[in-house]
């Protein structure tokens, strides 16, 4: 069996978009007809640039070559031109590839990639949801009271959450983040985000846990004044409460408070993992199966993790195929704690996809079906192109001011 082919899909995000503006899909073909899917999540350049660059990369490294060779098509990437350090595009690229190759190579046997990776530990997944509004739009108008900066309606729409079957919801009303953080929180900063801890609380008692989000925003003594004020609310976790730049400031805060910390979104490779959990600085580990170097790095990561009695909870904020992919990781990973998923995995999310994920009431059911478990709709694709000039996420270039 060798890869003979490569097609490549930046599509649009329907509305409400939540996951991003686009997704970027791959497929690749064997010579004897077998293809599987793979997703790039990666925001550093322009969407058709980075499909190009997954073009490039499977014609210097994977055409041609056996798809069960993983280590040694991962190697050649890593690799390439001299490098050989976690480089977090040529890793979302790769990790593209390396998924599609997984959910061929779970074809060819007829097997789940998860039965291929260890096999099945959890015949049920724990997720939980984002709190979104109630009307959908990802960006209101910020000048109307929403979910994101209203605590009111953020209770709301836990509760909503919990009454659907979610046993977790996940919140992030610490303010804005900038390309010049970490920064001190405003007063009013720490305020909001003990009233949402505060509301939530009282609204779904202890039929749920909070998982308390930042996006890497403070100093570590800002910080640490943000969990003296939430910690009373007993969240499940501190999300990447520093910049993922260094280790050892993230230990730092991880030793003052009793809020396990979350980290691991925007990281790749296990080398990047191994100094958070050398630092001390995480006991959750977010691994995105699009960034991060596919699925084998993944289970690496899972298995250092053990050592240091860390769990894991993919991160998603992309589309289908890696959430597809997530699932296959936290099937056969022993210390799978939680699963980021994008509502119910149902409505306009899921157009991209002619397959389902099965959800049910608050828990994500492994499919058995072999490969990774989702098919590309290419009608939808080939209707949907993107043709933004936004970047799938983007921080805000000017610095927060008191």
């Amino acid at each position: 069996m060798r890869l003979d082919k490569i097609e490549t899909f930046v599509v649009a995000n329907p509305p409400p978009r939540h996951g991003g503006r686009y997704f970027i899909f791959l497929r690749l073909t064997t010579r004897c007809g077998i293809t599987g899917v793979g997703e790039i999540y990666n925001a550093t350049f322009a969407p058709d640039l980075c499909a190009a660059m997954a073009v490039d990369v499977f014609t210097r490294h994977f055409e041609g070559s056996d798809p069960h060779h993983i280590e040694r098509l991962w190697r050649r990437t890593y690799g390439a031109g001299f490098t050989q350090r976690p480089d977090v595009t040529v890793m979302g690229v790769l990790s593209g590839l390396e998924m599609a190759c997984w959910d061929i190579i779970g074809k060819a046997a007829d097997r789940p990639v998860y039965d291929l990776l260890g096999g099945k530990v959890h015949d049920r997944l724990r997720s939980y949801t984002y709190l979104y509004p109630a009307k959908g739009d990802v960006y209101p108008d910020p000048d109307t009271p929403n979910v994101y900066t209203c605590p009111d309606l953020a209770a709301k729409a836990a509760l909503a959450a919990v009454d659907q079957g979610f046993t977790a919801v996940k919140f992030d009303p610490a303010g804005p983040y900038t390309v010049y953080d970490g920064h001190q929180p405003r007063l009013e900063d720490l305020d909001r985000s003990e009233a949402f801890c505060k509301r939530i609380r009282e609204a779904v008692g202890d039929r749920a846990d909070m998982l308390f989000g930042t996006h890497g925003q403070f100093t570590v003594s800002g910080a640490k004044r943000l969990a003296r004020r939430i910690e009373a609310y007993d969240p499940l976790w501190f999300e990447e409460p520093v910049p993922p730049e260094n280790p050892a400031d993230m230990a730092e805060v991880a030793r003052f408070t009793s809020v396990p910390v979350a980290a691991g979104e925007r990281l790749c490779t296990k080398h990047e993992f191994a100094r958070l959990l050398e630092a001390g600085a995480a006991s959750i580990l977010q691994m995105n199966l699009g960034r991060v170097g596919g699925l084998l790095e993944a289970k690496k990561i899972a298995g250092m993790a053990e050592t240091r009695q860390a769990q894991i909870a993919p991160h998603l904020y992309c589309g289908p195929v890696v959430a597809a992919a997530n699932i296959q990781i936290a099937t056969c990973s022993p210390n799978f704690l939680i699963l980021e998923s994008i509502g119910t995995f149902d409505g306009p999310y899921m157009s991209a996809v002619t397959t389902k994920i099965d959800w049910q009431e608050g828990y994500v059911i492994p499919p058995t079906v072999p490969g990774l478990g989702v098919e590309l709709n290419d009608a939808f694709l080939a209707a949907n192109p993107y043709s933004g000039a936004e970047l799938h996420l983007e921080m805000s270039h000017d610095p927060v001011t008191p």
